[in-house]
């Protein structure tokens, strides 16, 4: 039995699952669309680009604004997964940047930059943080057939042919499908 081999996979595995369940509270995805938005916005307004023989410059006069919209554009994706109540306003900003970059920064970062800046800042505004579920054991306590009467706990039975009223806190029925605006209805009504 190797010790590497025990360790190393349950330890793995737990850290996979920390991530997981890390990265499903915030705006993940949208935060790494923002941050590779941000790189091609800042990298090819310095680069050199190899043809051939022929060298072609991108530096232009606007070198310094796609570097800061670049820089901002990563700081905002990074943001995403840091703050995550903040994902609406990281959200627009990354989309205002992406548009300011078209014209600024050599097309957007040949359009790369652009199109990742717009997606990923539509996906923070999109995103919405998620209900927590219930304890998985609570329900499975909750719909546990009772093998020896063949019921399940804390039902009650309906003669055969009735259907059993849903009752809301005060013990009334809560259907409201006879119901009309002129006699009480709350937008709850059969579309017969």
């Amino acid at each position: 039995m190797s010790a590497e081999t025990s360790v190393t996979s349950g330890q793995f595995t737990r850290r996979r699952q920390q991530f997981r369940a890390w990265r499903g509270t915030r705006p993940f995805w949208a935060g790494v669309l923002v941050l590779l938005g941000g790189l091609p916005i800042m990298y090819f307004p310095y680069a050199n680009l190899q043809i051939g023989h022929l060298t072609l410059a991108l530096a232009t006069t606007a070198g310094a604004g796609s570097l800061i919209i670049g820089v901002l554009l990563v700081v905002l994706g990074v943001s995403l997964w840091v703050q995550k109540h903040i994902r609406v306003f990281a959200g627009v900003a990354a989309i205002l940047l992406g548009l300011v970059s078209i014209p600024v920064a050599n097309f957007g970062g040949f359009i790369i930059g652009f199109l990742f800046a717009l997606i990923g800042g539509s996906m923070a505004v999109a995103w919405a943080p998620g209900v927590p579920s219930e304890s998985q054991p609570a329900q499975e306590a909750e719909r546990q057939v009772d093998v020896s009467k063949g019921t399940v706990p804390g039902a009650t039975s309906v003669p055969h042919g009735t259907a059993q009223q849903p009752q809301d806190g005060a013990g009334e029925s809560n259907d409201l499908s006879e119901t009309s605006p002129a006699n009480g209805a709350n937008g709850r009504h059969s579309a017969d």
